[in-house]
């Protein structure tokens, strides 16, 4: 019987053997190739779908509109880059369809982003989140549920690239592709995991470290250098009084010889 975590330790991804998806990426960059791809994607019984937008790195500055939308069957990947295409008529149709089952991670998101280009009503789909976190599991990231389901690591490192560049670079391709692909083998294999039976480990929240209180000789040397800061203070203080009072003083003898004259 497998064992699954309850939460898994962001330290020990980077030890994890690197997967990436191994099947057919096609990059659609015009209507008709849209449309014919929507119409294979329609025949398919499951697809794993993830989004790309180009990051903004400027506070006050509104987020970008989705640049890629990623479908991936089991060995197929279509890219369909919005940014050129625009969200269209048959994709909208692909994203409504009740028939074909959408699965993937925070889909809300993906879905309420794609709604800015072009509003529609999502189909049939199921949320990997929501799914987990009824087995038991909190974490909620790819990368996270990747690694405790599989053992293997879903690098990150192409996620914050510019994803409206002409042309995508082919790690910026294999990325995006492997991040749709993951949703759909993690979702077979919770349906696997729900009908063989798992055990579920329980990992401990790790506890928070309090920073320790301040020493007693700390207090007393904060004490006194406030006392010190007081002190300066008045002696500032004392010597801009004594001062004027000299401007003044020759101020007045000044104006008693004048007078004299």
């Amino acid at each position: 019987m497998k064992t699954v975590l309850s939460r898994y330790d962001k330290k020990l991804i980077g030890q994890l053997p690197k997967v990436l998806f191994q099947g057919r990426i096609i990059v659609i960059q015009s209507e008709g190739e849209a449309a014919k791809a929507v119409e294979y994607l329609l025949r398919q019984k499951i697809l794993g779908i993830d989004t790309e937008t180009k990051p903004v790195f400027k506070k006050g500055v509104s987020m970008n509109l989705v640049a890629l939308l990623q479908v991936s069957t089991h060995d197929t990947c279509f890219l369909f880059r919005l940014n050129h295409i625009g969200f269209t008529d048959d994709l909208i149709r692909l994203m409504s369809d009740e028939a074909v089952l959408k699965v993937g991670l925070s889909l809300k998101d993906d879905f309420m982003q794609l709604c800015r280009r072009k509003q529609f009503e999502a189909g049939k789909h199921a949320e990997l989140q929501t799914m987990v976190r009824e087995m038991g599991i909190v974490d909620q990231s790819l990368q996270k549920l990747y690694a405790n389901f599989f053992g293997q690591r879903i690098s990150k490192t192409q996620q914050l690239s510019n994803w409206e560049a002409d042309v995508l670079t082919e790690a910026q391709k294999r990325y995006a592709a492997t991040d749709a692909w993951a949703c759909i083998q993690i979702y077979e294999e919770i349906l696997r995991l729900d009908a063989n039976g798992y055990m579920l480990e329980i990992i401990p929240e790790p506890e928070k470290i309090e920073k320790p209180g301040p020493s007693a000789y700390e207090i007393e040397a904060k004490k006194k250098q406030k006392e010190q800061k007081g002190n300066n203070a008045r002696k500032r203080r004392a010597t801009k009084a004594k001062a004027s009072r000299h401007r003044n003083k020759a101020r007045k003898e000044k104006e008693k010889l004048q007078n004299i004259a």
